[in-house]
């Protein structure tokens, strides 16, 4: 299932969550034949940065994923696990429908949702529903209006009848976002404060490299939670730079994240370049200014040494050959 979760990631990606606010939400995944190592049908739950629950049709069972996630009671897994299979057919016939409306008999093809809610810190509310296939948004529930927008013309007919005055599932939808799956996310954020609102300050690095009158200086981020983080590179600490590259907010093994904030400037006498960076951990954000690389009193001295050195040796050197071809101990062959 892990190999999975960058391409759904990348194709549905959630509402931006504020440093102090919560998010539940739910990934399910569909393919039409099993292969690459991934299980026909699948569901990933995570409540901020943090996977709780996993289901797949391999293990056919809803499992906790962290520990704090055992206090949920009993019967709460038996009955996951009967809806899991519900929506297991469910999605399972969905990819059968979506690939009659591509004309497709055959290949491999995938249904993706993501679905939940985020309960800002101000007490805000909202909610996500969307569908995705084969790596394309395909459908997704518009929640100032609760009715489905479809992004591809093969998903008019459904949106047309979710819509409808006879199903009305988006309302359906209204219902969960801003009764249960806020109700569960409560419930789960204080089985696992702890472990959620745990806070650890960034390290930060910078360097930087010129060449060819470009300069491009990197700006690493490292050891910090929760995941939510701003970096950027300044000028004279108050012009932002345009950034040339930035990898994902990636996970550490220790729980933590990391980032790396690359930029291109054409470096001019009197410009400094900071990096500046803001997380919920810190008072106040770090502003951690690049300086040129400056040799040391030290790294003069043994570099005048090694000039030195080499120019008395090759001195030395120049003397013995000469000595060589004009000994008087030296004398030559003649030919027989």
């Amino acid at each position: 299932m892990r190999k999975m979760l960058p391409l759904i990631v990348l194709l549905l990606y959630p509402p931006m969550v504020y440093c102090d606010s919560h998010s539940l939400r739910y990934y399910h995944t569909a393919v039409s034949a099993p292969g690459a190592g991934l299980p026909e049908f699948s569901i990933v739950g995570y409540v901020d940065d943090r996977e709780i629950v996993n289901y797949n049709s391999d293990s056919g069972r809803y499992r906790p994923k962290v520990r704090w996630m055992e206090k949920v009671k009993p019967e709460y897994w038996e009955a996951q696990t009967q809806i899991a299979k519900g929506n297991e057919a469910t999605l399972q016939n969905n990819v059968k429908i979506v690939m009659r409306r591509f004309n497709q008999t055959g290949g491999f093809h995938i249904v993706q949702r993501i679905y939940g809610c985020d309960l800002r810190d101000d007490g805000a509310i909202r909610g996500y529903d969307q569908y995705g296939y084969d790596g394309r948004e395909f459908m997704s529930l518009d929640t100032l209006t609760w009715t489905y927008i479809p992004t591809m013309s093969e998903a008019q007919i459904s949106t047309q009848r979710w819509n409808s005055p006879e199903e009305q599932v988006g309302e359906v939808k209204k219902h969960y976002v801003t009764n249960i799956c806020i109700e569960w996310l409560k419930k789960y954020v204080e089985y696992g404060r702890k472990d959620l609102e745990r806070r650890v300050r960034p390290q930060v690095k910078v360097s930087g490299q010129e060449r060819d009158g470009i300069l491009t200086l990197h700006c690493q981020v490292y050891g910090f939670h929760p995941k939510p983080v701003d970096v950027k590179w300044m000028k004279n600490k108050k012009d932002k730079i345009p950034t040339y590259q930035s990898t994902h907010t990636l996970p550490n093994p220790d729980g933590t994240y990391q980032i790396r904030v690359s930029t291109e400037v054409i470096p001019k006498g009197g410009h400094s370049y900071s990096c500046y960076v803001d997380h919920s951990s810190l008072g106040e954000p770090l502003s951690i200014e690049w300086e040129p690389k400056k040799s040391s009193s030290w790294e003069i001295l043994v570099v005048i040494a090694v000039v030195v050195t080499c120019v008395v040796i090759g001195f030395l050197l120049y003397i013995k050959k000469k000595a060589v071809y004009t000994s008087p101990c030296t004398s030559q062959i003649s030919s027989l």
